[in-house]
């Protein structure tokens, strides 16, 4: 039976390091974040694999417990990247042959090539959900890359107008996503990174996909922007150029990084009605924070929003931390919450 949450209900973005006898984690680091399959990064054969992802799932979802995390998510263990473990298996792609595409980072990025119309044929999370169910007692999150994004990370060689790739991706994100719900997910997150990264685009069609992907969806819902891993960048903008158009989506939450980019919360503000998942822990050092530290941040995000409207969280995924590292943090994290519940009363 799912725990009531407390004040200030701690959680993770999505993504927890996964273990080194899984995944090649010098080819993990050593390339961008794969935008298509890449099962050379999988360190267990085929035959076993599955076995493998399950134990080390098991692993993440414990280390989350004693951490003291009270929304938790299955890691992303199974997923080579949060995008591609999804877009990978809807028809219209040709999985033989990607496209490339500038990335937000202004690099050339292979990515899914859209041949025909996009359509989901088949559950892609729900046994993960499934699974994260019968082995915890605590609220389960489950992450999803968003339909902005999934489009901007395609090259489109069938739709006439992006916008309309857009609304394809949302209507297969709106199947799963219910079949989710059913499955027994308490928290469904929607992941738009790539709108940070392309505002002018996302604001031509970003937010009615994201709002046909959560049609009808209840329960607590989420959209995540950031501006990419820690690892892969490492100078931050001190601001958003596309957050206050948030506001516009269904979302009940809205999820950003603020804790390395330094992020002035007043624009917090300008997420009229929304709950933020404030990023207080910074994933681009590995030096942990102290609860203390952790506490600060979240006070300062109570000066913007009263505590029913926060959700302390790391930055972003911590898929390339040192698993040692990303457990300290968040431990930290759940006890910087704890201090700050303290002073609440």
């Amino acid at each position: 039976m799912q725990k009531t949450l407390p004040l200030l209900p701690t959680t993770v973005v999505g993504s927890y390091p996964q273990p080194a006898w899984l995944v090649d984690q010098a080819k993990l680091r050593g390339r961008l974040v794969p935008r298509v399959r890449t099962p050379e990064l999988w360190r267990v054969e085929e035959a076993y694999l599955e076995q493998a992802q399950d134990d080390a799932t098991l692993i993440a979802i414990r280390d989350q417990e004693r951490a003291g995390i009270d929304i938790i998510t299955d890691g992303e263990i199974r997923r080579e990247s949060y995008s591609n473990h999804f877009s990978s298996t809807l028809e219209g792609i040709d999985h033989g042959s990607p496209g490339e595409v500038i990335g937000r980072t202004g690099k050339p990025t292979i990515v899914p090539r859209v041949t025909g119309r996009i359509a989901r044929t088949r559950a892609v999370e729900v046994r993960d959900v499934e699974f994260a169910r019968a082995n915890t007692d605590r609220a389960i999150k489950i992450t999803l890359p968003g339909p902005f994004t999934m489009t901007a990370q395609a090259k489109n060689e069938f739709y006439a107008d992006e916008a309309e790739l857009a609304m394809d991706f949302a209507v297969a994100l709106n199947a799963e996503i219910r079949e989710l719900k059913a499955a027994g997910a308490d928290v469904i997150q929607l992941d738009e990174p790539w709108m940070q990264a392309f505002p002018e685009r996302a604001r031509r069609f970003a937010i009615p996909a994201i709002n046909r992907a959560l049609e009808g969806i209840e329960g607590t819902t989420v959209v995540h922007m950031c501006f990419g891993y820690a690892a892969m960048v490492s100078e931050k903008p001190s601001g958003y150029s596309f957050l206050p158009e948030l506001s516009g989506t269904t979302a009940a939450q809205i999820s950003i990084e603020a804790a390395q980019p330094k992020l002035d919360l007043g624009i917090l503000r300008e997420l009229e009605g929304k709950a933020v998942m404030l990023g207080v822990i910074d994933l681009g050092t590995r030096e942990v924070e102290t609860p203390e530290i952790v506490a600060a941040r979240i006070r300062a995000g109570l000066e913007v929003l009263p505590p029913e409207r926060l959700i302390p969280a790391p930055d972003c995924g911590m898929k390339y931390l040192p698993r040692d590292v990303a457990f300290a943090k968040l431990r930290a994290l759940s006890e910087g919450a704890s201090i700050v519940r303290a002073e609440l009363g």
